[in-house]
């Protein structure tokens, strides 16, 4: 759409995504006129030849056909190829065989799965082939999910690195948990190697060949 357009573009977040390797355009083309970009008419914009800006943000399109066009992206070779590149860890990519669980808490506690959700999904993993570390990313130490996975697993450890460092991470481990949202869902996009779990939270998350968990 962008690049079909030339359009100029200002990002929010350049630097930050450009840290992980996403490769984003931006053209010469700046109209006087500006249309908004939604979900819902995204699509007909897509396939259509404009002559004005567009303002995405007010929506968050996170359609499943918008999140698996983002997904692909992701996932294409080129861009693929970059962000293994920049990734510090990129050692760890197919070289290792930990869980990591993302745990998201704070404000939005109340969306997410629960104790038994992240409990049984360990267990699948190590049913399935046994682990080596689990690395447990958080933004809330002391709330009783963390407190009951430690008590059952003493030596997972806990880490809470900035979101690119989150990002970059998580995704080269052998063994994914998710946990709900935005951030959550970015962190499987990356996992190229990975087995990815989760429980059903909004399309984001209907990738075909993550493995849905209901408890």
């Amino acid at each position: 759409m962008l690049k079909k357009n030339n359009l100029k573009v200002d990002y929010a977040n350049y630097d930050a995504i450009n840290r992980l390797g996403i490769k984003l355009f931006s053209g010469n083309n700046i109209y006087s006129t500006t249309h908004k970009l939604t979900e819902n008419n995204y699509f007909d914009i897509y396939n259509t030849q404009i002559d004005y800006n567009l303002d995405g943000n007010e929506a968050f399109f996170q359609t499943k056909m918008i999140s698996n066009m983002i997904y692909d992206y992701i996932n294409s070779d080129d861009i693929k190829s970059n962000i293994i590149l920049k990734n510090p860890f990129k050692e760890r990519y197919e070289n290792n065989n930990d869980i990591f669980i993302h745990i998201r808490l704070g404000d939005m506690a109340h969306n997410n799965p629960g104790l038994n959700y992240y409990l049984n999904t360990i267990k699948l993993i190590k049913e399935k082939n046994d682990y080596n570390d689990i690395y447990i990313s958080l933004d809330e130490i002391n709330h009783d999910i963390i407190k009951k996975i430690k008590e059952e697993y003493p030596n997972a450890n806990l880490i809470n690195y900035d979101e690119i460092t989150t990002f970059q991470f998580g995704s080269t481990c052998k063994n994914i948990i998710l946990s709900h949202a935005s951030f959550s869902a970015i962190i499987g996009y990356l996992s190229f190697y990975s087995n990815v779990y989760y429980h059903k939270y909004g399309d984001m998350f209907s990738i075909n060949n993550w493995i849905e968990l209901l408890q």
